[in-house]
């Protein structure tokens, strides 16, 4: 395994290094009532790609500050009624992909959600508003603001709002909902289960936005997390606000979701992955007090790993 981060056995203790707010709990309560108050104003459009076996739709929704954002919404015509769904969520400035990637779980009876995170690769909108910087990174957008203004706080409503959508479809077993996602999407995987906690079964992959300031600590500032190192440079070159700084980032850093997450984990992980290292992941799964598994992959980096991703298939079956 990788000698840059901690062995197997200190990753099983590993409890995080950032600080999580003393309100967090209170603030992500506050949040969701306010993600709640909104009309969503549902809007289903035919998709030009179609299959003998499902209805494929554009899903649009209201979500923060107005924004409309856009999903890819799979009904399997002749699954029995009401059967389970599942959500999925892309990596860090993609989208939500390709209908193709999606039919396994449709041809299976499931009915499938995939977002498009908004100001990223996709069709959700991104208002933006905010007065310091937004130059290429979304983690520190609205960090001067303070955290009502995080970008992150806005997309982790906008994936709890989708599940709850998912849910009220007449189709869907509301009981019966999982969650999946690699990179960034195994973030948002974390706080969409955490925010809508009748998810059952969620799978991370190497997920993204946990535990900031061990990245920092590791020299890790860099790739998806590259922001980090600007902001400090630009900013707080003296590091004066440090603690300030990570404190804030702690209302969106995943690890601190552990706590509230109600249902079933799968998560995987690369022990060679330097983009998400294996301790931030260990951050968050330690902390877990449900049922959980964690699968290790001592030869992967933060890459495609196709073992995982036939584990999720037949984890989410279990729906």
């Amino acid at each position: 395994m990788g000698v840059f981060d901690l062995s197997v056995e200190q990753l099983n203790t590993y409890r995080g290094t950032n600080p999580k707010p003393r309100d967090f709990d209170e603030f992500w309560d506050r949040s969701v009532q306010e993600m709640k108050s909104i009309d969503p104003c549902v809007e289903l459009k035919k998709s030009g790609f179609q299959t003998d076996f499902a209805d494929c739709y554009d899903l649009f929704f209201t979500g923060m500050d107005r924004a409309r954002i856009h999903a890819k919404y799979i009904k399997p015509r002749n699954g029995k009624e009401p059967h389970p769904a599942v959500l999925m969520f892309h990596g860090y400035t993609g989208n939500a992909g390709a209908w193709i990637e999606k039919l396994g779980y449709a041809a299976n009876g499931f009915s499938v959600f995939a977002m498009d995170c908004r100001g990223q690769g996709g069709w959700s909108e991104d208002p933006g508003g905010v007065r310091g910087t937004t130059y290429r990174g979304q983690i520190i957008r609205g960090l001067d603001d303070g955290p009502e203004y995080l970008l992150f706080r806005k997309i982790f409503l906008d994936t709890a709002e989708l599940a709850g959508i998912a849910m009220g479809m007449p189709e869907v077993d509301k009981d019966r909902v999982g969650v999946l996602g690699q990179s960034q999407g195994g973030g948002l995987t974390i706080a969409c289960a955490a925010l809508e906690p009748r998810i059952k079964r969620l799978a991370p992959l190497f997920p993204f936005l946990s535990d900031y300031q061990r990245v920092w600590e590791l020299d890790l500032a860099k790739d998806s997390y590259e922001e980090l190192s600007y902001y400090f440079r630009w900013f707080d070159p003296t590091h004066a606000r440090e603690r300030e700084i990570f404190e804030t980032l702690g209302y969106i850093d995943v690890q601190n979701f552990a706590g509230r997450i109600k249902g079933r984990v799968l998560m995987g992980t690369g022990l060679m992955d330097t983009n998400c290292p294996p301790s931030t992941q260990f951050a968050f799964y330690n902390k877990l007090t449900g049922e959980k598994e964690s699968i290790l992959y001592p030869d992967f980096r933060h890459e495609n790993i196709p073992d995982f991703n036939d584990k999720t298939f037949q984890f989410m079956r279990g729906l």
